[in-house]
């Protein structure tokens, strides 16, 4: 592995949890070049909520490519976007009451942020962005003044403006109610908040550490906005796309943002995929005002589509979503009751889920233990004091209760290596 050390950058990361080299791929599981196979509790940070190089997805692809048919085209109109437009709509929006357009602003999650930013701002004439206590909004500038982790930021290196952060849910352990900085700041003249054009909010924060805002709270955070003429903005990239359980996570508080972000498992392939959902009378964009090169992959359209036809024709992955939470926050819980001294408490939702440890410095080496028996997961957190769950929605129960039991083993073996 010389070559990674001499040619590619100090920035990389998760390989260095994970030392090996992969080679294949199928369904919850990767294999490296030494015929090790691991079983995939990370799936690509929450890109492959289908698992890896899905049959079905790949025939599509592998069809759609053999016909020499259209790969890269901008914004121009092909067959590959009218189809994935008349199913998204078909089966995701029309089905939920969803009146969005669909913009293409680029093929990252961050693309989809910054697109949202830069719109609400030009709608509303005003610059200002509130966001939330250990939010994660990805990496470029705009999305960066409205993360909350200091590392993150500091690596800008240049000023970050116009973005203010609030309490995120219970952030002040129940002690204030919600909102109510917030609203006094919106109120008083004197506070030094100017009025948002948007607030922009995670239901449950993954980087920040499996932080779940209750249904209650996104609601009247929904009212505070609508009260005071500030749009809404879900940051659904991560969370969306059936990992909470519904396809948007924000469904079942009864919500409906202004602008919503879609990327990673978009395209149900890991192919570089993001959407930006916005109100129709929010559409007040110039003919190329936003715009970038690979706005428009149609391959990506393509596993989009066969993903749409075969997961979210019906309640079945959310029914199968919901009842694999469940099976994991069981054994979570069970964890945490073993080795209370270890655990803190077990968050979660759907199937994105957090073991929260007493001490910052035991999730990597929960994470690293568990590397070692064969599981792949990574930290979340301020500290990376979280050890972070994101399997693949399609696992199936019995790769679910195995990552689980070496979990177990890995809290197990770790505690007891401390305490040694």
């Amino acid at each position: 592995m010389d070559v990674f050390a001499r040619m590619e950058s100090e920035v990389r990361g998760y390989c260095r949890g994970w030392p090996t080299v992969f080679t294949t791929a199928r369904g919850s599981h990767m294999t490296d070049e030494n015929g090790r196979t691991y079983l995939d509790f990370f799936a690509g940070a929450g890109t492959l909520n289908y698992g890896h190089n899905h049959p079905q997805l790949k025939r599509r692809l592998m069809d759609y490519l053999a016909g020499d048919a259209v790969v890269h085209g901008l914004d121009m109109y092909t067959a590959a976007k009218r189809d994935f437009l008349e199913r998204f709509n078909d089966y995701v929006l029309a089905p939920r009451g969803l009146d969005y357009k669909v913009q293409f602003p680029g093929p990252a999650g961050n693309h989809s942020v910054e697109a949202a930013l830069k719109l609400a701002r030009k709608y509303t004439g005003r610059e200002t962005v509130v966001s939330f206590t250990n939010a994660f909004h990805g990496m470029t500038l705009g999305a960066l003044a409205v993360t909350g982790n200091s590392m993150k930021r500091i690596g800008a290196g240049v000023p970050l403006g116009h973005g203010v952060a609030m309490p995120y849910d219970n952030y002040l352990d129940g002690r204030t109610p919600d909102f109510l900085l917030f609203e006094t700041m919106l109120e008083d003249s004197g506070s030094g908040l100017d009025k948002p054009a948007a607030v922009i909010v995670e239901t449950v924060q993954g980087e920040g550490g499996i932080n779940v805002a209750t249904a209650e709270w996104l609601r009247g955070l929904q009212d505070l906005c609508r009260r005071h003429d500030i749009l809404l903005i879900v940051d659904d990239v991560q969370m969306g796309c059936g990992r909470t359980g519904p396809f948007f996570s924000f469904e079942d508080a009864g919500i409906v943002p202004d602008i919503v972000c879609l990327s990673k498992s978009l395209s149900g392939y890991g192919l570089p995929f993001a959407i930006t959902l916005l109100r129709r009378e929010l559409d007040v964009w110039e003919p190329g005002e936003h715009n970038g090169t690979f706005r428009g992959f149609n391959p990506a359209f393509v596993t989009a589509v066969a993903a749409l036809e075969d997961f979210w024709t019906g309640a079945g992955l959310e029914k199968q979503t919901l009842a694999k939470g469940q099976q994991i926050e069981t054994a979570l819980d069970q964890i945490a009751l073993a080795h209370a001294g270890a655990v803190d408490s077990v968050r979660g939702r759907g199937m994105a889920w957090g073991l929260v440890m007493s001490d910052a410095d035991l999730a990597p080496k929960v994470c690293a233990e568990a590397f070692n028996r064969g599981l792949l997961m990574e930290t979340s957190g301020p500290e990376s004091e979280v050890v972070k769950l994101l399997p693949p929605l399609t696992t199936t129960e019995a790769d679910l209760g195995r990552g689980l039991e070496i979990i177990a083993e890995s809290v197990e073996a770790v505690r007891t290596a401390v305490s040694v």
